[in-house]
């Protein structure tokens, strides 16, 4: 198949970033003909050939500008399947990875102070992010959607009901499991500075408001009396406000999984995320999860088995008692987990999709 794929900006680091690396790197392998359509790029992807999409305009009309400048762009080419990875006017397959930006401002407003509501979501960006949603929603324009949780399934169906359920397909993250699985806990300790009778809490992304590192300073600000409970946190948001004296910051890391390997537990505490990358890399990593029934990857919690989920990011005695629990358990081997973590089955299931919108395009 000739195949077009879609992204604003590739990297070969990052999570939705290794996504498309390793999408693109089994597709030329299998022997397809693949395009990359992106604003800009950084480093090489080997057999893929690179289009770039010169875009010009404010924080609110770029999006726009981008999808109808890689909308004109694709008349050029003649391609047996257009995959897009962000919000765009027209593709046989496009892969809703960051959710539904209406449902964002809907979790903002239910967390933001009482005066702060009516303010979200009034600029001119959310509002062209929310028509140009609608238009790729709109199943004259897409042929078939990827989702990676049921919760955000469930969003498209509620609030784009005339899309054909039939058209969603679930295709969940993927990670390198064996990457998780080999740094050594000791060194990593050290590394930190931690003791080995320290139990230690991970958070780790960037996003200050979206992923809830706030109250996750609250809560340990709270507990600065106990000695042993210690926060490493692994993002480069700038801290606002006094950072509690048991909170590491460590600013980004290229090897996070030291950070898994010298933790205990994540705590992860978002008010929207389709499907956190971090939770499947804890979990392959062997460590227990916390994490809110706001995030699509809560799906992959057991509570008990492999961590706990809280309702809500704020309810601080729930999030204690669930903390308590993996620390009174201590250490019994790897948490297991029932689904699969690993990327194969996410790239497998990914082109299957993409095979069948290239069968059946008009």
């Amino acid at each position: 198949m000739k195949l077009a794929l879609i992204r604003r900006q590739f990297s070969v680091t990052g999570g939705a970033e290794l996504y498309v690396q390793r999408l693109l790197g089994a597709l030329t392998a299998a022997g397809h003909e693949t395009h990359l359509f992106a604003e800009k790029w950084q480093g090489l992807a080997a057999g893929v050939q690179f289009h770039t999409i010169n875009v010009e305009g404010s924080r609110a009309e770029r999006p726009l500008r981008f999808a109808e400048t890689v909308n004109a762009a694709l008349m050029h080419e003649k391609f047996d399947c257009v995959f897009s990875l962000e919000r765009t006017l027209k593709q046989d397959v496009y892969r809703a990875g960051d959710g539904l930006h209406r449902v964002w401002l809907e979790r903002r407003r239910q967390f933001a102070p009482w005066w702060k509501r009516p303010l979200i979501g009034l600029g001119a960006f959310h509002r062209n992010m929310m028509a140009l949603e609608a238009r790729t929603f709109d199943p004259a324009n897409t042929r078939h959607v990827i989702v990676n949780s049921e919760m955000v399934r469930g969003e498209i169906v509620q609030h784009f009901p005339a899309f054909p359920q039939e058209r969603l397909h679930l295709v969940r993250n993927g990670v390198e499991v064996k990457r998780f699985q080999n740094a050594n806990r000791s060194a990593a300790r050290r590394r930190f500075g931690l003791k080995d009778d320290d139990f230690v809490l991970v958070f780790v992304g960037s996003g200050w408001e979206r992923k809830g590192l706030p109250w996750l300073l609250k809560f340990m600000a709270g507990r600065s009396d106990d000695p042993k409970l210690k926060l490493l946190v692994i993002t480069r948001d700038r801290m606002r406000g006094k950072v509690p004296p048991n909170v590491i910051l460590t600013g980004p890391l290229s090897d996070v999984e030291a950070a898994y390997a010298a933790a205990d537990l994540l705590t992860f505490l978002p008010i929207y995320e389709p499907c956190s990358n971090v939770v499947s890399e804890a979990l392959a990593s062997g460590i227990p999860v916390i994490t809110t029934r706001y995030n699509g990857a809560s799906e992959l919690i057991e509570p008990g088995i492999n961590g706990h989920v809280l309702d809500d990011p704020r309810d601080f005695p729930a999030l204690e008692a669930q903390v308590n629990h993996w620390r009174e358990r201590g250490w019994t081997g790897p948490v297991k987990t029932r689904r699969p973590l690993g990327l194969d089955l996410n790239v497998q299931l990914t082109l299957r999709v993409l095979e069948q919108a290239a069968q059946h395009r008009d």
